[in-house]
This record gives structure tokens, C-alpha cells and sequence, in this order.
């Protein structure tokens, strides 16, 4: 009998070793498919068997998976989203070519493309930010005159908030736009970027699984103009009203993209008018907030998503128990990591569950301006939202790293 195997096409810093653990708890053979396997270091890191192969090209990988189905009994195939590397429909693709469980690569692009998704929501009557798809400066700034000032500037293509910025006067909106569409011309990088309204409120981020709301979390935002996640906190601090809305308009959302499949992210704001949607993500949640899910509620999503695509039984039975938050480590500047202090201190903080870095000293740093200026997170437990959130600035406050400057580095 041949081994079982899951396919990972691409990775992912947090996820991917959290989906490798994952299929091997479950007895599964884990093989990755990427561009560049090297990138992701916990595939070298723990031997995981891997393949160099374009993943943009449908052909390719279903030609590598006919090779491995000499070797193994291919029981799933799954992806990786982060902000760099989209492959959700492509794997729709190639769970349909083999006949395997997987999401319709139709809704997976039209989610990809948000001025399509802005289309589909409207149309569905999903309250959304006022929006334009701008091919060229002079359109960009017609509309954001159209729409008044400030409005937020973004690639049309893509997942996630990267690029994406708060354009507060003409003058950042001219540089904006002229950084996006002097971008390198890929794939994943449309000459199309949208103009939209910018939402003031506090932010939501809604997960689910198929049809069912398995969490929401408050999120705490920098200062704008930055579009830096500072806190995440499960569950939601939220009246009876406010979680019905906030409910009825994400199931208004997967009804109107056609999801329904596997995991979905729907990220919001809660204005006097009601929920505004910014945002919607077919796919699994960033890291750390599987393992928030599973501190609060007690379901392991990316487990529950193994099983998904592989066809097994799941169980997605809440059990609240704790609120579970993660503070968010950020650079104040550009330059090069030099040491880190307090990382013993702060995890022997009672309620700490994990201080972790994304950086090595020595790495550079140039900050963006979004969620890729994170550098590590701290995660706390406890029974309440106050106590949960003392436990992370203690935690934090007990934590030191210095950075050399570099002022031209993000340049």
C-alpha cells in the first residue's frame, strides 16, 4: 500500500511548519512544491521532502503530481497564501484536474481581483468602501478627487493589505501611485491599482470554515498612515447587536463570492451605518491567528483545513474559553537587527504562551508600511480581555533589541 501524501504547493513562514506538524499528527507524508523551496527554511530545517517547479503553471504541477503518484496515494493537495506568492486557484485547479477536495478556482480569482470582488459585493448589497480601478495616475487622482480625500491606494490584484496605503493630500497620492505602477509587470502584480474610501471604526477580522463563523477578532491598527497590525484579541468584544451584523454580512459575503469551501477571512469596520467590508480572503488565516483560534476557541483550524482537503471527518465544535491575544514586535526604523534582550523574561511572564521572531540578528530591515514590517509577536492568555491585555505590555516592556540605523535602506 502506497504511502499517503499531502501536497503544500508553496509556503509560508508561519503556517507552513504549522501545516507540516499538522499532516504528520494526522499520518500523512508531507511534500512541498515551489518556486524555490530554499526560501521557505523549515523545509531544509526538517527535511521535508520538496520540489523546485513554476507553480504559476498548471501544467507543470499536475505533470509533478502524475510523478509522485508513482511514489505515493496523493490523499490532498492544498496552498500557502501569503502576500508575495497567490496559488489558491491554481490548487483549485489541480484538486479538480485530480479529482480531489478542493475550492472553485472561479471564486478563488474573483476574490484575488478586488475590484471584481468590490463588483460582487455591491452587487449582493454588501455594504463596501466607495471604489475606482485606476490604469494611470491622472485617473487615480480624478477619482480620489471624486471620492474626497483621504482615500486608500492599493495593487487590484493581490491578498492582503501589502501596498496598500492611506493617501492623505495629492502629493502622496502622486508618489503612491507612481510606486505602484513602476512596479516590475508579474503575474501576481496587475498595472491596475484601486482608489477607495477610506472606513474609519473599529476593525474586525471574521474566520470561517465553509458556512460557519469559527471566530472574530478586534484588531488594533498603528497609526495611520501605516496599515500595521499592533494587536489582534479573540473573541471579539462585541453586544448582541453587533455580533448579528457582524455575522449576517460575512455570510452575506461567501454567499456572493460563491465560497462556501474551506477557510475564508473577511476583514471589516464597525461604522454607525454598520459593517463595512474591506476586505475578503479565501484562504487560511495569517499566523499567529490559527494558534489565537485554537488558545480561544479550541479549534485547530489548519488540522480542521488538512482534513478538509484530504476528505477526513472534521470537527469544528467550539469550546470559548479564554481570550487570546498577540502583540506585535515592530521596527521603529530602517537598518540592521543587532541583538535582541528579555526573550527569557518575557515568556516566564504567567499567561505568556510564545515570544517568537521572524528575524535573526544581523538581518536588514526596511519597512514598508504594512504587515511586512512585523519582525516577532508575543501571545497571551487568560480568562479576560483587561488581564489578557496587562500580561502582553508586561510581556513586551521586559523585551530590548537594538537596530542599527540605515536611512536609505527602504528606499
Amino acid at each position: 500500500m502506497l504511502r499517503k501524501a499531502l501536497i503544500l504547493v508553496e509556503g509560508d513562514r508561519g503556517n507552513g511548519p504549522l501545516c507540516i506538524q499538522a499532516a504528520e499528527r494526522l499520518g500523512l507524508h508531507p511534500i512541498t512544491l515551489a518556486v524555490d523551496p530554499a526560501r521557505y527554511g523549515y523545509v531544509a530545517a526538517r527535511s521535508i521532502e520538496s520540489i523546485g517547479v513554476d507553480t504559476a503553471n498548471i501544467d507543470a504541477l499536475i505533470r509533478e503530481c502524475y510523478g509522485l503518484r508513482r511514489r505515493y496515494d496523493i490523499a490532498g493537495i492544498t496552498g500557502l497564501a501569503d502576500d508575495e506568492v497567490l496559488v489558491s486557484a491554481t490548487v483549485g485547479k489541480l484538486c479538480r484536474h485530480f479529482g480531489l477536495p478542493g475550492p472553485r478556482p472561479v471564486s478563488i480569482e474573483q476574490c484575488t481581483d478586488k475590484f471584481t470582488q468590490r463588483q460582487l459585493l455591491s452587487q449582493a448589497g454588501v455594504s463596501v468602501p466607495a471604489y475606482h480601478m485606476a490604469a494611470n495616475g491622472k485617473e487615480a487622482e480624478s477619482f480620489a478627487s471624486e471620492i474626497g480625500l483621504p482615500v486608500i491606494v492599493k495593487p487590484a490584484l493581490g491578498s492582503g493589505s501589502a501596498r496598500a496605503k492611506l493617501c492623505r493630500n495629492l502629493e502622496e497620492l502622486a508618489a503612491h501611485t507612481a510606486n505602484l505602477f513602476g512596479m516590475k509587470q508579474t503575474a501576481r502584480v496587475a498595472q491596475r491599482i484601486l482608489v477607495e474610501d477610506f472606513i474609519e471604526g473599529p476593525q474586525y477580522n471574521v474566520n470561517m470554515i465553509g458556512n460557519e463563523i469559527i471566530g472574530i477578532a478586534m484588531v488594533e491598527l498603528c497609526q495611520w498612515p501605516s496599515f500595521i497590525c499592533r494587536e489582534w484579541a479573540y473573541p471579539a468584544v462585541l453586544n448582541d447587536g453587533e455580533h448579528e451584523k457582524i455575522s449576517d454580512v460575512s455570510l452575506n459575503c461567501i454567499q456572493a463570492l460563491g465560497l462556501g469551501w474551506g477557510p475564508t477571512n473577511i476583514e471589516l469596520r464597525l461604522t454607525k451605518h454598520g459593517p463595512v467590508v474591506i476586505g475578503v480572503r479565501p484562504h487560511l488565516p495569517a499566523s499567529p491567528a490559527p494558534e489565537l483560534v485554537q488558545l480561544a476557541y479550541g479549534v485547530d483550524l489548519i488540522t480542521e483545513h488538512i482534513k478538509l482537503v484530504t476528505g477526513a471527518q472534521r470537527s469544528l465544535r467550539r469550546r470559548p474559553t479564554d481570550t487570546a491575544a498577540v502583540r506585535f514586535l515592530i521596527s521603529d526604523r530602517d537598518g540592521t537587527f543587532d541583538w535582541v534582550d528579555g526573550n527569557t523574561g518575557a515568556s516566564a511572564v504567567s499567561g505568556v504562551s510564545e515570544v517568537k521572531w521572524y528575524i535573526e540578528p544581523k538581518a536588514r530591515i526596511a519597512r514598508k508600511g504594512d504587515c511586512r514590517d512585523h519582525i516577532g509577536h508575543v501571545i497571551a492568555v487568560s480568562s479576560n480581555h483587561a488581564q489578557t491585555r496587562v500580561i502582553l505590555q508586561r510581556a513586551a516592556d521586559s523585551i530590548n533589541w537594538s537596530i542599527t540605523p540605515s536611512p536609505n535602506l527602504g528606499e
